[in-house]
């Protein structure tokens, strides 16, 4: 149901996350010996793992976890995900995910890489059925579905992971201890950007700023269109849609803000220690009800903040005092550029420093960090060498294996991966056609606790979108 993301030889998938927020390592230290969530088992029981979505990235994800038992594939494209079905010959073979949840009673836990629109009904069907779920980025399509979903996964007590690799990474860990240290003074101001979609008009990663197409060719024999739409509003087939490029459709993905920003913002909201925006407001090329834009800027307004929002991660609750005499963290400013747009260079950065095509920029009162980089050099050398504080990761997929043994929660959790969607998936709000003209006259302004902007109504139609006919996610 996934796929394989195109990686341009200038710059691929680890590239960006080594450089905007790094790829793979970050939880808590882990006992010799835990009880299992569900009995007594030690850490050295394998669990029993299935794939849900297995033809692109959920096929990288299950060969982080071969040193458990592959038991079960899903997906609805048997031609896309034939290299996976080939490479676990012992696993059982499905394409209603509901139909191997219910029939392969040993599963412990579930590898969700299904296109961002299946995303909470895949895991809901896991969480109901009380199994340990591993979900891609971003967390679900809608804001809604974001909160919704981590309610279950907390009631259900199921260990959770969202696939935003670079949380764990050492990456994510040193900026923290960076701004933590307290050497660029109070951060007021954040820019975060990215070549996504396209890096030109013959190198496009996915289609945006395109109708939908009028042309209704054949669905292949060897795939199911009606269970891939699953939720979404009725539509001819198409293989524009997929394999991979439904991630610049609204009723299929979520653009390149829900495609990097999960990556990009996370290290930046630990970091800052951000929770809700209060505003969101976004400016754009032509955008139209099909796909998202080519590009966009998208600026939120966070508030003061004193101390960690009640979702911070655990391994910062854990591992650090936060900020030296938990000092009073500003209003802060966020701006997110895609399509290859970028903020204008800081005057102090020497010339030769590139801003690169993917990257963020921290602007403190007293210097900028740009990629972990102190400048200006002065202050750099001033600040000295800052101690790492934070307990280091055994690596993003093995922070889950270990929780669904009964360890720590990982760091992507949803109770933590749930908020960041929701912030992310804000913006996408902001950019769409039918509230353009409205929103040049006005921020959204966002009430977190309920779940609704408060000075347009109309907005308010997707935070929790609409489903086809038959389809309910609940709540």
């Amino acid at each position: 149901m996934n796929t394989p993301k195109k990686q341009p030889s200038s710059l691929n998938r680890r590239h960006f996350l080594s450089t905007c927020s790094a790829t793979a390592a970050g939880a808590l230290a882990f006992p010799a010996f835990v009880a299992n969530l569900r009995g007594q088992d030690a850490p050295s029981r394998k669990l029993n793992i299935a794939g849900i979505g297995i033809g692109g990235q959920g096929a990288s994800d299950l060969r982080e976890f071969e040193g458990e038992n592959i038991v079960a594939l899903c997906d609805v494209d048997k031609a896309h995900a034939g290299h996976t079905f080939k490479r676990y010959p012992k696993a059982r073979q499905f394409t209603d995910l509901r139909k191997m949840l219910d029939d392969v009673k040993e599963i412990d836990a579930v590898v969700i890489a299904t296109p961002d629109h299946w995303h909470a009904f895949a895991a809901m069907e896991a969480i109901k059925r009380g199994k340990h779920v591993y979900c891609e980025k971003p967390l679900t399509h809608t804001v809604h579905e974001a909160r919704f979903l981590a309610k279950a996964a907390r009631e259900a007590k199921v260990a959770t992971q969202m696939g935003n690799q670079g949380q764990a990474s050492e990456d994510t860990r040193r900026l923290c201890e960076l701004i933590w240290s307290g050497v660029i003074g109070k951060v007021r101001e954040v820019h975060v950007w990215t070549d996504r979609p396209s890096r030109g008009l013959f190198d496009e990663y996915w289609p945006q700023g395109v109708p939908k197409p009028s042309e209704t060719p054949a669905v292949p024999d060897t795939l199911d269109w009606d269970m891939w739409l699953g939720p979404a509003p009725q539509r001819a087939y198409h293989p524009t849609y997929l394999p991979f490029r439904w991630r610049g459709w609204w009723d299929f993905g979520t653009g390149a803000l829900g495609d990097i920003g999960c990556h990009a913002l996370d290290p930046i909201f630990r970091a800052l220690k951000l929770g809700a925006p209060l505003t969101v407001q976004a400016a754009s090329t032509r955008v139209n009800k099909d796909s998202y834009p080519l590009g966009s800027m998208i600026t939120y307004q966070f508030p003061a903040r004193s101390a960690a929002p009640q979702t911070i991660n655990e391994f910062i609750r854990t591992a650090s005092s936060g900020p030296r005499g938990e000092i009073e963290m500003p209003a802060c400013k966020l701006v997110w550029y895609d399509g290859g747009l970028r903020p204008p260079r800081p005057e102090s950065l020497p010339d030769s420093v590139p801003m690169g095509d993917n990257g963020r920029l921290l602007v403190g009162d007293e210097g900028f960090i740009l990629a972990n980089t102190i400048f200006p050099e002065a202050r750099r050398k001033a600040v000295g060498t800052i101690a790492s504080t934070l307990v280091r990761s055994p690596s993003h997929h093995q922070e889950w294996v270990k929780a669904c043994k009964g360890g720590p929660k990982p760091g992507a959790n949803f109770d933590w991966a749930g908020p960041l969607t929701e912030s992310v998936l804000l913006g996408n709000i902001a950019l769409r056609f039918q509230l353009r003209e409205d929103l040049t006259l006005q921020q959204l302004r966002w009430n977190s606790e309920a779940l609704r902007f408060t000075n347009l109504e109309e907005a308010n139609q997707f935070v929790t979108g609409q489903y086809r006919q038959g389809w309910s996610l609940g709540g």
